[in-house]
């Protein structure tokens, strides 16, 4: 059985961890490579559809991504305000 020393360094280890994926989550870097990545996934597939335009059509998906992530953190204001 686990010391309770032992046990609260695990926590805090854990927590650590926590803390480190949820500033990820939220981070804008996270955010930038996802749009960039949506860009280029979405404007590859439109190319090989033959889609006209396909580079300046791939803008669309990933400006909605950004506008969605803005909007997501006023909504989950909201909502923890309702329900919190």
């Amino acid at each position: 059985m686990a010391t309770l020393e032992q046990r609260i360094t695990r926590v805090e280890e854990r927590n650590e961890r926590v803390e480190g994926d949820k500033a990820w989550e939220t981070s804008k870097t996270r955010r930038a490579l996802i749009v960039i990545a949506t860009y280029i996934v979405i404007g590859s597939f439109l190319w090989a559809a033959r889609v006209p335009d396909p580079w300046l059509n791939a803008i669309v998906p990933s400006l909605a991504f950004v506008l969605s992530t803005l909007s997501l953190d006023y909504l989950k204001k909201y909502w923890l305000a309702r329900h919190g």
